[in-house]
């Protein structure tokens, strides 16, 4: 067995320890696969695993296009920043967008769904932490940019967030779930290598973990 592939192991273990004997749901680990080669995530897709987290279009076109096609049950979720120029080619290659965070974003994968014929699960980017420097929704905005989404068919899912580094993130997924049951959404998109377990306690649906199963990047 390789090294990433008991890393992954390691990591469902850990997760089937903090639902036993919960009434939880068991979340799906998207494996973050940004910035390595192919031949690194080979393991783990030939061990079985389906869902892969990448944040640059280019790179997952080049990347996963050739094996995709072979292997049709992969998914691929854009976990980074779209922009709108990049919308057409990301509805091609990704099967999940994490990051969506304005009207004009959500119109232009609307309209661009509606000419490749392919819909798209689809999570709303909130800000929890309301930092400048991070992409996301404000939370004053999120039900009119639900809304808007819902106009526009979108199969808007859940929420994703990506809380403050610095801080304790069990709080920012408390609030996480309470404004994802307001809204009646099935999935939560939170949790990464170092707060996962915290993410699973509060009902997170799909972990986007890196560095625990990859490694540090070159």
């Amino acid at each position: 067995m390789s090294n990433i592939v008991q890393k992954y192991e390691d990591i469902i273990n850990s997760i089937k320890s903090k639902l036993e004997n919960k009434n939880k749901i068991n979340p799906k680990v998207i494996a973050v696969s940004k910035t390595f080669k192919l031949e690194k995530i080979l393991p783990l897709i030939n061990y079985g695993h389906l869902d892969y987290g990448e944040n640059k279009v280019q790179e997952a076109l080049e990347k996963w296009t050739a094996i995709k096609e072979k292997k049709t049950n992969l998914k691929l979720h854009l976990i980074g920043k779209l922009q709108t120029n990049k919308v057409k080619q990301a509805i091609k290659i990704f099967d999940f967008i994490h990051s969506v965070d304005n009207k004009k974003l959500a119109k232009k994968i609307a309209d661009e769904q509606t000419k490749q014929n392919k819909k798209i699960k689809i999570f709303i980017q909130l800000n929890i932490g309301e930092e400048d420097q991070k992409s996301g929704v404000n939370k004053n905005d999120l039900f009119d940019l639900y809304n808007y989404c819902k106009e526009l068919n979108l199969n808007v899912i859940g929420l994703m967030c990506i809380p403050p580094f610095d801080e304790n993130s069990e709080k920012y997924f408390k609030e996480m779930k309470v404004l994802n049951e307001k809204l009646n959404l099935s999935d939560l998109s939170m949790g990464m290598s170092s707060d996962y377990l915290k993410a699973v306690e509060n009902s997170s649906t799909y972990l986007r973990i890196g560095s625990n199963i990859f490694g540090s990047r070159d």
